[in-house]
């Protein structure tokens, strides 16, 4: 499984970005992907998911600012980031799990300037 994660930067607060995350060697239209993010010296911390069927859930946090979603012919997860607040400035990292093994893209870097 290789998850390729891409299109974080820097934006000003109030702003907006979308993260993509292609996955290989899985079959993705039966797989839950995830987005976590973390700054230094925290843990990581789940931010969206998006199931199979297409139910999200979202860390309170993120609540109504973002938006995750899939493209089952594109084998894609995005997040797309609006109103992007300084507190959201962190590593992005997408996720999903096969059995009992999580697999993690390499992280992107999302920096908000105020």
């Amino acid at each position: 499984v290789q998850l390729q994660a891409s299109g974080g930067g820097l934006v000003q607060a109030g702003g907006s970005l979308t993260l993509s995350c292609k996955a290989s060697g899985v079959n993705f239209k039966i797989t839950a992907m995830n987005w976590f993010r973390q700054t230094p010296g925290k843990q990581r911390e789940l931010v969206a998911s998006i199931g199979s069927q297409g139910g999200t859930t979202y860390a309170d946090s993120v609540k109504g600012r973002f938006t995750i979603s899939r493209d089952n012919v594109r084998r894609t997860a995005f997040l797309l980031m609006n109103s992007l607040q300084r507190e959201d400035t962190a590593v992005y990292f997408c996720n999903t799990k096969r059995g009992d093994t999580d697999y993690w893209g390499r992280g992107t870097l999302v920096t908000v300037s105020s």
